[in-house]
């Protein structure tokens, strides 16, 4: 019976503080260092939060500004083939002027005039 009794001292002895489910308080914690520590654990918890949403806002930072840049580009290209294009439009305007009509009408056979000529040759 002695031994019994000694095995079940030792278990108590090895188990204490540990109950069926968790962790009890040992009584030599107060209830001040419990609260500090779910306090300090919690803290750790919103710093680990913020610096996952400070790497986060930094993410889309870089991704707006490279988007901002590329918009940048985009518009920069877009102004200079306007004015390509403008200046085509120009010079359209220029062929197709009623006054110089007689002109381009026989620039316009001559060309065809000398395509079926080199055609006609290379055949």
């Amino acid at each position: 019976m002695n031994a019994r009794r000694e095995l079940r001292n030792n278990r108590v002895s090895l188990f204490d503080g540990i109950e069926e489910g968790g962790v009890r308080a040992s009584s030599s914690y107060s209830s001040h260092e419990i609260e500090e520590q779910d306090n300090e654990t919690a803290l750790e918890g919103l710093q680990d939060r913020v610096l996952l949403l400070k790497r986060l806002t930094g993410d889309i930072n870089e991704e707006v500004e490279s988007h901002n840049r590329m918009l940048d580009r985009m518009g920069n290209d877009m102004d200079s083939s306007r004015g390509v294009l403008s200046g085509t439009m120009d010079r359209f305007k220029t062929v197709f002027d009623p006054k110089s009509s007689p002109k381009m009408f026989s620039l316009v056979v001559l060309f065809v005039a000398i395509f079926f000529i080199v055609y006609y040759l290379t055949r």
